[in-house]
């Protein structure tokens, strides 16, 4: 019996739906890279967004609710040392009238009340320009009602306090 020695030769090259499928895989994979470079720079073009917003909000550290009498809030300020700005904020419906005028004082233990401000108008919200050093050493806010052509005597309030509040320093 003579043996077939020949043998069919071997196929070295690569099947065409092996080629495809290889450029296809490629292809997906390219366009997952671009696709979350993207996301990537989107993402954190946003963040700079955010990060230039919140230096531009309010920074609100100091927070005090003026109580009437009756123990029932009257008037909300907040302070924003970086402005600058004390906001009043109304919280009732007491009205001064037409000759009076509603004066802010940062009251601190053992000193004299220090003028703040004065609210000019009947608005429910109204900023003051408050630097920094006048709330130095303020435990308490107050507001008095005077007299507009009078006003304080002495840097001192003339009537007793119409509302008046501890002043909390906010955690940020």
């Amino acid at each position: 019996m003579s043996e077939d020695t020949t043998t069919s030769p071997k196929s070295t090259s690569v099947s065409a739906w092996w080629r495809a499928l290889s450029i296809f895989l490629a292809l997906v994979v390219f366009i997952g890279w671009a696709f979350s470079a993207s996301m990537y720079e989107q993402l954190k073009a946003q963040v700079h967004h955010l990060e230039a917003k919140l230096v531009e909000i309010p920074q609100v550290r100091e927070v005090a609710v003026l109580q009437d009498e009756q123990q029932a809030p009257a008037m909300l300020l907040t302070y924003d040392p970086k402005n600058q700005k004390l906001q009043v904020q109304r919280l009732n419906d007491v009205k001064e009238g037409r000759e009076q005028s509603l004066h802010v004082w940062a009251i601190a233990e053992g000193d004299v009340p220090r003028l703040l401000g004065v609210l000019t108008d009947r608005y429910k919200t109204q900023q003051l320009d408050v630097p920094t050093q006048a709330l130095e050493g303020a435990r308490a806010l107050g507001i008095s009602v005077e007299n507009k052509d009078r006003g304080p005597r002495d840097g001192k309030p003339r009537q007793p306090w119409l509302f008046k509040g501890w002043l909390v320093q906010k955690a940020i």
